[in-house]
C-alpha cells in the first residue's frame, strides 16, 4: 500500500489555536501558495463591534488590536445578511475607501481578498479572511477548497469559546446557587470585563500584547471571584467591617478559586484551553496590591502579573461605580479621583492611566450595560 501522511494531523495536537491555524495555513500553501495572509475577526453581538483575533502570515499582522463597528462597515455587513462568502479579486478598486481595515491591507501590499462569516447553528460570530499579494488568484477551483478550511478554522475557534463558555456557565451557575443573594451583577461581570479589555488594548504596544491576549483577559475576568463560591454568606454579604478572622476567611478566596478552576479543567476535560496560566494568575493574583499589602502573597510591582493588574483596576472601579445594598453608586469622577489616589499604592499606575484614558469608551459601555430591577 502506498504510504500516505496526514498533513493535518498537527491540528489534533494538545497546540493553541494560533498554531492550529498556522498547520491550515501551510497545507493550504502547498496547493495555493499565493495565499500570503490568513485572519480571523470575532464578533460580539452586545456592542457590534468586530474584533480582530487570529493572524497568521507572511509578514508583520497589518492589523494588530484593532476593532470596528459592523453596522459601520458596509462590505462585511452585505456578507453577513447574505450568509454567504464573497470575493474582491482587485483590492485596488477600493483605493477611494476611508476604512482603515482597508487602506492597511492595500498599504501592506493585499491585492485580493476572499471573505467567509463564521456561522456555526445559525450562530454567527466572526469572519475568516484569505488574502493574496496578487490579482485574480480566486477562481471557482480555489474557493471551493477554501470554503473547507474556513469550515475547519470556524469549528476549532467555536470548539475552543465552547469551552470557556463552559467554565463560565458552571461558574455562574455555582455562584447563583450558593450565593443567590451576591450584590455582584450579570452587568457589573460584563462591564468590568469590557473595561479589562480597554486597559489590555491600551498597553499592548508596551506589553506587546496580541490580540488573542486581549480577547483571553476579555474572557476570563468574569471568573476572578470563583473562590468567593466556598466564603459563607455570613462573611460574603457582612455590610459591617469585617473582623480579622472572618477576613482570614475572605483571604482564601484567591487560592480556593485557583483550585477550583484547575478542578473544573480536569472534570471537564478542558485543560487544552488556551491561556489556562493567565487564567490562574487572574484568579490567585486580582488581590494583590502593587506596594505589596495586597493578598494572599504579598506580591509588589512586577511580581504580581500583569493581567491581574488589569483586572484589579477594572474590578476596583465598577465596584466604585456600581451601587451596592450598603453603598451608593460613585460618580466616574469620584471612582477616577480615587483610582488616582491609590495608584502605586495599590493599583498599577499603568493600568490606572489606561483605564483614564478611555473614558468615553468607558461612558459606552456603561450606557450599554446599565443595572435594571433585575441587575
Amino acid at each position: 500500500m502506498p504510504h500516505h501522511k496526514d498533513a493535518l494531523n498537527k491540528i489534533n495536537e494538545k497546540l493553541s489555536i494560533a498554531e492550529k491555524l498556522k498547520t491550515l495555513h501551510q497545507v493550504t500553501q502547498q496547493h495555493h501558495p499565493f495565499i500570503s495572509r490568513i485572519a480571523v475577526v470575532l464578533y460580539d453581538s452586545d456592542t457590534d463591534l468586530l474584533k480582530t483575533f487570529l493572524y497568521c502570515g507572511e509578514d508583520e499582522n497589518p492589523l494588530e488590536n484593532y476593532q470596528a463597528k459592523l453596522s459601520d462597515t458596509t462590505y462585511l455587513k452585505k456578507i453577513l445578511e447574505a450568509s454567504e462568502p464573497r470575493v474582491i479579486n482587485d483590492l485596488t478598486q477600493l483605493h477611494d475607501s476611508q476604512k482603515r481595515h482597508t487602506q492597511a491591507l492595500l498599504d501592506a501590499g493585499y491585492l485580493s481578498s476572499y471573505t467567509l462569516p463564521m456561522i456555526v447553528n445559525d450562530h454567527f460570530f466572526g469572519f475568516v479572511f484569505f488574502n493574496a499579494l496578487e490579482k485574480d488568484v480566486f477562481n471557482e477551483h480555489v474557493m471551493i477548497e477554501l470554503d473547507m478550511v474556513s469550515h475547519m478554522i470556524t469549528l476549532l475557534i467555536y470548539n475552543e469559546r465552547a469551552n470557556i463558555r463552559t467554565l463560565l456557565a458552571t461558574v455562574k451557575s455555582a455562584l447563583n446557587i450558593t450565593h443567590s443573594r451576591d450584590p455582584e451583577t450579570a452587568s457589573h461581570l460584563e462591564r468590568m470585563s469590557r473595561y479589562t479589555r480597554l486597559i489590555a488594548r491600551t498597553l499592548a504596544p508596551k506589553f506587546n500584547f496580541d490580540d488573542q491576549y486581549i480577547e483571553h483577559i476579555y474572557l476570563f475576568a468574569p471568573l476572578h471571584d470563583l473562590g468567593k463560591i466556598k466564603v459563607p454568606d455570613r462573611i460574603l454579604l457582612k455590610p459591617d467591617k469585617l473582623t480579622s478572622e472572618e477576613f482570614s476567611v475572605m483571604q482564601s478566596h484567591p487560592g480556593d478559586g485557583r483550585e477550583l478552576i484547575d478542578l473544573l479543567l480536569e472534570n471537564y476535560g478542558l485543560n487544552g484551553v488556551g491561556f489556562v496560566d493567565m487564567l490562574r494568575n487572574i484568579t490567585n493574583y486580582h488581590h494583590e496590591y502593587v506596594d505589596g499589602s495586597g493578598y494572599p502573597e504579598g506580591l509588589s510591582g512586577d511580581q504580581i502579573p500583569i493581567e491581574a493588574r488589569i483586572v484589579t483596576v477594572a474590578d476596583v472601579f465598577d465596584a466604585l461605580t456600581s451601587e451596592r445594598p450598603y453603598k451608593k453608586a460613585w460618580t466616574n469622577e469620584q471612582a477616577y479621583q480615587k483610582l488616582q489616589e491609590m495608584s502605586g499604592k495599590q493599583f498599577d499606575p499603568q493600568c490606572v492611566d489606561a483605564l483614564l484614558n478611555s473614558k468615553v469608551e468607558i461612558e459606552e459601555i456603561q450606557r450599554t450595560f446599565m443595572e435594571n430591577d433585575y441587575g
